[in-house]
């Protein structure tokens, strides 16, 4: 029987990266590009007779600096999170093959918990959460799980 390893980008990545697409085309937010223009455009019309003085100059760099900082600090923790996904995608496919274990609320007692166990055929990725496919069917959350052996 083939094992399949699937995957898909966590929801919670991809709407992020949404959000932050979104921000930048609505022009809500100031970028680095539009501070310079807005910084060069103020030099070149300002009044020779009274300058910007320097504490407001150097006020400008400064924040021009810590936004810069913070869009770096930002392009880094996006590839944070790829290489995050990326790990944890890694991670659980090293349970295909493997027979796990996990408690279930019986479907006709939502008090009692029920033991259930399989073989995990492949890994995917939904809402943000990884899900092991047990047995080709069967999909449960990896927090779930209350063992994991080699099967006999």
């Amino acid at each position: 029987m083939p094992v399949n390893v699937q995957a898909t980008e966590s929801n919670y990545h991809a709407d992020y990266l949404e959000k932050q697409k979104a921000q930048n085309n609505t022009g809500s937010t100031l970028g680095k590009d539009e501070f310079l223009k807005l910084l060069l455009t103020q030099l070149q019309n300002q009044d020779p007779m009274n300058p910007m003085k320097d504490q407001e100059f150097i006020a400008q760099m400064a924040q021009f600096s810590a936004l810069e900082q913070t869009t770096n600090m930002n392009s880094n923790l996006e590839k944070f999170l790829d290489m995050q996904t990326t790990q944890n995608f890694v991670s659980h496919s090293d349970l295909i093959g493997k027979q796990v274990e996990w408690d279930k609320t019986a479907e006709d007692d939502d008090t009692e918990t029920v033991s259930k166990s399989g073989i995990v055929t492949s890994v995917i990725f939904k809402d943000g959460q990884a899900q092991l496919v047990i047995d080709g069917e069967t999909k449960i959350n990896t927090t779930d799980v209350v063992s994991v052996t080699n099967p006999k």
